[in-house]
This record gives structure tokens, C-alpha cells and sequence, in this order.
């Protein structure tokens, strides 16, 4: 893997435009860009595809998906037509990954464990077993989604090492809330600086708010790249 690949940039703007100045600004420092949720609901998600594509970018379409097996193996499905190279999924039942698994042609899916802005106290409040600890509940997550087919998970660089020691080294783990240093009132609870999450075991790192809303994009993501390799 090219060490650059191993950035990916969280375009988290409102609309198309705001992600196609923040992709022109940071121009060749990146490779790898996040397109979620926020601008799948402003429209022109699709365009923004092709656009990113047509600029020889990857794709990371974290939509999150969940529901029942059918309907996320359909959706899978009609997802794998477009250019995206990464697709998120919930870590649910080993059936709705599964079908995600069996539908996913040339994409990778991988599945989210336990978002980085929650912690034990959030769990517990969901209804999650308090005698199980984030970390084994991310590990019995991530076991079944590996069993279930899917590519590799989405987990905080802090749970990375636990999981290597554990699979190995033949899945993604995709590791958001990365920072160069520690970000006043973070909506993030379990963060790591990058090279922690390297030596940890993440594969990729997902950076926003310390690139795409630095007064220079550019500047900032090759502070990232300068780490990484």
C-alpha cells in the first residue's frame, strides 16, 4: 500500500461545493477522501463520485448501513456499481453481514464496532451488558464481523493493538479520531496522534477537522503524510 493511501480525509462539509474546494485545495497531499452521511443528504452524492474518481481519488462511502439482511445485501449491491473502494457497514447479525459480504463485488465493506465517540458509560445507558468492557465487546464485534466475510472494521487506534494480537494482520482496521495533538471540546472520546495508531495496527487513519479546518488544508494533510511515512 502506497503510505499515502493510508490517509483518508473526512470531507464532513455541508454540500458538493464545500467538497470539491477543500478536495482542490489539498490537491496532491491526498489520495483517500470519506464521503458520509452529511453529503449524502445534501444531494449530488453520486456526482461528487465521479468527480473524486475522475480525479483518480478514492472512495470511502461511510454510510453506516443497517437494516434488515435483505435490504442491506440489496443496498450493498446497487452501491457496488459506483467506483467506491471502502463502504461501512453496522457490526449487526453474522446474516446481515453476510449478505453485505456476498454482494459487495470489487468494493470492501467493513464494519463499524463501536463508534470513537462513545464510551462504557454510553454503552451501559444503550442497554450493552455492563460486564463486558468496550475492548472485549470491539473484539466479539470484530470476530464476527470477520467470520461473517466483510473486509475488516471500524475501531478506535487504542483498541488496534488488542486486535491484531488477536486476528492478525490480514483485515482493515479503519481508525477515525486522529490527531496531531488534542482538539478543545473533541466530540471524539477515544482519539490517538498517528503514530500511536500506526505502531497500534490501523491501516487507515480518518482525519477531519485538523485538515479541513485548518486555514491551510493543503499544509496540514502533508503534516499527516509527513508522519506516516
Amino acid at each position: 500500500m502506497n503510505p499515502q493511501e493510508k490517509l483518508i480525509i473526512a470531507l464532513d462539509v455541508p454540500d458538493i461545493s464545500a467538497a470539491k474546494k477543500l478536495v482542490e485545495e489539498i490537491g496532491d497531499e491526498a489520495i483517500f477522501y470519506k464521503v458520509g452521511l452529511e453529503l449524502m443528504m445534501g444531494g449530488d452524492y453520486f456526482e461528487l463520485i465521479k468527480w473524486l474518481k475522475n480525479r483518480g481519488k478514492k472512495i470511502f462511502a461511510d454510510l453506516k448501513l443497517y437494516d434488515i439482511s435483505e435490504t442491506v445485501g440489496r443496498a450493498v449491491k446497487n452501491l457496488a456499481q459506483y467506483e467506491i473502494d471502502l463502504l461501512t457497514i453496522h457490526t449487526a447479525s453474522r446474516s446481515i453481514m453476510a449478505q453485505a459480504a456476498e454482494n459487495k463485488g470489487k468494493m470492501q465493506v467493513i464494519g463499524v464496532t463501536v463508534l470513537t465517540n462513545l464510551d462504557e458509560k454510553d454503552l451501559s445507558e444503550m442497554g450493552f451488558d455492563p460486564n463486558i468492557s468496550l475492548e472485549n465487546l470491539v473484539l466479539k464485534k470484530t470476530e464476527l464481523a470477520l467470520n461473517s466475510g466483510l473486509d475488516g472494521i471500524v475501531a478506535s487506534a487504542l483498541e488496534a493493538t488488542n486486535l491484531r494480537q488477536k486476528f492478525g494482520q490480514d483485515f482493515l482496521i479503519v481508525s477515525p479520531g486522529i490527531r496531531l495533538e488534542a482538539i478543545a471540546n473533541d466530540d471524539q472520546k477515544r482519539v490517538a496522534d498517528v503514530k500511536t495508531a500506526l505502531k497500534n495496527g490501523s491501516s487507515h487513519l480518518v482525519v477531519g477537522r485538523p485538515i479541513t479546518r485548518d486555514a491551510n488544508p493543503k499544509a496540514a494533510a502533508q503534516k499527516f503524510n509527513q508522519l506516516i511515512s
